[in-house]
């Protein structure tokens, strides 16, 4: 549900706005430019950094990258203009999972803070209130963050390649049509929840059915066209419920939400690890400690939100089947037949909240790096018993989120950074969502400012040889003056000090 803003603010967001800026300001933002151009003609058209994706984790990567003093950040996103990231695409929840209290995009900035937009918009009583924060007010104020460190975001870019040229990344883009070519220093993959593969649907059913019959729920969904349909939902997860809920207000004239387990999970285990000391120190872990978390969080999962499983079962024509995994599926002449271990159930339409096969060939953007990474099949042995094939594919991240090549002469590799759920077994189960980017957004741009500080290192002590600041203005010829007034002073007992020249 929407909350109004109240009728007559005190405080508009554009007064915010300037208060925030005002505390950078303060701060010190942005940091001095540190790093020259390169000594080669296009060089101003050369990104110090590219990040591929515009949203949560897009903006706050570009901001803190601008804090850091970096000034040719470009950021592209296969959205429209408002439309990046998933809120108000495929994300169908009211509010984000995500407690109010744990954002941390904000740098220990209040100004820049959701709670204060939250106040500013709507009353610091409203704040008080609310439990979780409502999903478009989530977007907006992500607008709202990247236009006051006014972050141009190049809108309707799909990604084709990223690939070495000669000492620098090749970013292959397709805008309107148009093929284009950008070199950056280094690019950052923030593409979110599928940044490892794509959205799975099993294949037994997408062998079985015709492509219109079925949808993922992390996909577009013509709710619409589900009006007096019999719907079947697979999954228990967030988007598994939200999805049914849609569906229902659509019109389906009945939804039954399927999935393997006995029980829904009564405990949401990421809470246990978004402690400053896990979220900071995560990678330092041993591989082990990492690998068993990672299965961990496999085997029990996450509950769906409160609200959403209330909300679903609170719904007339909604039937939660829980232990009702789908063996087969079949199209008949009048229904989508079913097969579970209590006999079958017919639907008109399915959705599958199935998650994400990990497969980074699959990736349009890492066409010609998927396959020269390092994954954790490669690196690391699990002992007997503890082997995962789908963690496995996981590609093996190094302490900054930084591609591991696996021919150490592919030294290229290493400054594509993934800051996407490429890290779920790197950097654990979620350092990449909202309430990691307080801890984790920090690492990597350590990443990246160290990769551009090494490519640098063999100019570092000429250019400092060559370096020249009048920190003290006085003339060149000062210590002239000054001997040869003390040798004047010396012949003519007398004679007073001579006056001090201040330089321009």
């Amino acid at each position: 549900m929407m909350i109004a803003p109240i009728d007559a603010p005190r405080v508009t967001l554009d007064d915010l706005k300037q208060a925030a800026l005002a505390d950078l300001a303060a701060l010190g933002y942005p940091s001095a430019a540190w790093l020259s151009d390169l000594p080669r003609p296009d060089a101003a058209d050369i990104a110090d950094a590219i990040i591929v994706g515009g949203g949560q984790s897009g903006v706050t990567i570009a901001a803190a990258l601008k804090w850091d003093g970096l000034r040719h950040i470009r950021v592209l996103d296969s959205g429209a203009p408002g439309a990046e990231g998933p809120w108000l695409t495929f994300a169908r929840m009211e509010e984000l999972r995500t407690p109010k209290t744990q954002v941390g995009n904000e740098f220990n900035v209040v100004n820049l803070s959701i709670r204060r937009w939250f106040e500013t918009r709507y009353g610091q009583q409203a704040w008080t209130d609310l439990s979780r924060i409502p999903r478009t007010d989530w977007k907006a104020y992500l607008d709202w963050y990247a236009d006051v460190f006014q972050i141009a975001i190049t809108n309707h870019c799909d990604v084709l390649d990223v690939a070495p040229e000669g000492d620098l990344i090749a970013v292959t883009t397709r805008i309107g049509g148009r093929i284009e070519k950008s070199l950056a220093r280094t690019v950052v993959l923030a593409t979110g929840y599928d940044g490892a593969g794509a959205w799975r649907v099993p294949p037994f059913v997408s062998e079985a059915l015709a492509p219109e019959k079925f949808d993922h729920t992390n996909g577009p969904v013509d709710f619409d066209a589900l009006k007096g349909l019999r719907v079947g939902v697979l999954g228990h997860g967030a988007s598994a419920f939200d999805n049914a809920i849609r569906a229902l207000e659509a019109g389906a004239a009945s939804v039954d939400l399927c999935f393997r387990r006995a029980r829904l999970p009564r405990t949401n285990p990421h809470r246990a690890v978004e402690t400053p000391g896990l979220m900071t120190h995560y990678p330092d872990l041993s591989e082990t400690t990492r690998w068993d978390i990672a299965r961990f969080f496999r085997s029990v999962d996450q509950p769906p939100p409160v609200r959403s499983f209330e909300t679903a079962m609170r719904l007339e024509n909604f039937k939660l089947r829980p232990a009702t995994p789908w063996l087969e599926v079949s199209q008949q002449p009048d229904a989508i037949r079913v097969t579970t271990p209590d006999g079958i159930l017919e639907f008109d339409h399915l959705l599958l909240a199935t998650g994400m096969d990990v497969d980074l060939a699959v990736r349009p953007e890492l066409k010609t790096i998927h396959d020269k990474v390092a994954l954790w099949g490669e690196r690391y042995t699990p002992q007997d018993g503890h082997m995962d094939a789908r963690l496995a594919r996981f590609p093996y991240l190094d302490g900054f989120y930084g591609f591991i090549p696996k021919d150490p002469d592919e030294t290229w590799v290493s400054r594509v950074f993934a800051f996407n759920s490429s890290s779920f077994v790197s950097h654990g189960p979620h350092s990449t969502s909202i309430s990691g980017h307080k801890h984790a957004v920090p690492r990597l741009v350590r990443g990246v400012l160290r990769r551009l500080l090494l490519d640098r290192e063999a100019v570092i002590l000429p250019e400092l040889a060559s370096y020249v600041s009048p920190d003290l203005p006085i003339a060149d010829d000062f210590e002239i003056v000054i001997a040869k007034a003390n040798r004047q002073s010396a012949s003519s007992p007398d004679t007073g000090k001579p006056a001090m020249r201040s330089g321009a």
